[in-house]
């Protein structure tokens, strides 16, 4: 018998073999590849993020001889009634996210529904606009809600709060173009029409069918309904208008002499504004510095500078109280009623 009849073709044997490993190897310098993007990415954002801050403080550096004078003006009452006011707009934003889990299958009593929300909300203070939806997502799916169902709810939660932002906003820009005769107000119209359109069911329901076919997800077992967009919009604009009421409280008392229906108008458009801004700049964690910077600018044509900049520190400080006072009480509410546990 010939010796070599029976042994393998050299080439055939380790061919399998051989792309396995090729295929291995590409698939671990993808791996690579991404993972060098990605910390790239983060280093970038951080940076961003410090020369931000730094400017800030620098800024606040600069003028603190007059934004002290103004802080020392603002009595503890003030201060408490804007929080008050300010623990609100997180409310109605659970409310309105809760109305579109419901649609799409799962209704949550009030209590998870605000520990999921609320808590994974603080998700928005790491760069990048998407980490609130991952927290939530993660401690909705341990109350046994589809990852896929509350992942769709929360960026279109998302998706909505800016549009609703703009919607509530966009009416601040002939204030902040005031001095630029040339640029067209009604552009700011057109900008509304749009937001509005947006907000169109069908449209919501294609685009979120789309990102579950890319991702090779299941579809969500219900689409969206007309009536649960509206309502879900109805609270979205009952949050910016809470949270422009906040600042408006600031305001007021280091402005006595502007108009108060003028003042609203600016706190509560020009907050939202700033706030969808903010939201769009995807590098900076709630939007720090290009949002206070805009509500500084729109509230600087009532007062001074420094009483703008007073307002916009306390609104800020404020806002991340709020947060953290909201989270820990609905963690801690899911809690007493046993209805967030080890997943098991």
């Amino acid at each position: 018998m010939d010796p070599q009849q029976g042994s393998p073709d050299p080439a055939r044997g380790a061919g399998p073999t051989a792309g396995a490993a090729a295929g291995e190897g590409n698939g671990r310098g993808a791996r690579a590849r991404m993972s060098r993007r990605r910390r790239a990415i983060d280093i970038a954002r951080y940076v961003l993020l410090v020369a931000v801050l730094g400017a800030v403080a620098y800024t606040l550096w600069r003028n603190w001889a007059a934004v002290s004078e103004q802080l020392s003006r603002l009595s503890w009452q003030v201060v408490l009634m804007s929080f008050l006011v300010g623990l609100l707009p997180p409310v109605f934003t659970m409310l309105g996210w809760r109305v579109l889990l419901a649609d799409l299958g799962t209704r949550l009593p009030l209590a998870p529904a605000a520990s999921v929300f609320l808590v994974g909300q603080l998700g928005k203070y790491l760069p990048g606009s998407v980490w609130s939806v991952v927290m939530q997502t993660e401690m909705g799916h341990r109350l046994r809600v589809p990852r896929r169902r509350l992942a769709v709810a929360g960026v279109v939660m998302l998706g909505l709060s800016a549009l609703g932002g703009a919607v509530v906003g966009l009416p601040a820009v002939p204030i902040l173009l005031a001095g630029h005769s040339d640029v067209s107000p009604w552009w700011a119209v057109a900008g509304i029409v749009l937001a509005l359109a947006a907000t169109w069911p069908p449209l919501i329901n294609w685009f979120a069918a789309r990102a579950l076919r890319l991702m090779r997800r299941a579809p969500l077992e219900h689409e969206l309904s007309g009536g649960a967009v509206v309502r879900c919009m109805g609270w979205v604009v009952a949050a910016w208008v809470g949270s422009g009421v906040s600042v408006w409280v600031l305001a007021r008392a280091l402005a006595p002499d502007a108009g108060p229906g003028d003042l609203l108008y600016v706190c509560v458009c020009g907050y939202a504004l700033a706030s969808v801004l903010g939201m769009l700049a995807v590098l900076l964690p709630a939007g720090i510095g290009l949002r206070d910077a805009v509500l500084g600018i729109g509230l600087a044509t009532l007062m001074t500078p420094a009483a703008a900049a007073a307002v916009v520190v306390v609104a800020r400080f404020l806002a991340v109280v709020v947060d953290v006072v909201v989270a820990g009480g609905a963690w801690l509410w899911a809690r007493r009623h046993h209805l967030v546990g080890s997943e098991g």
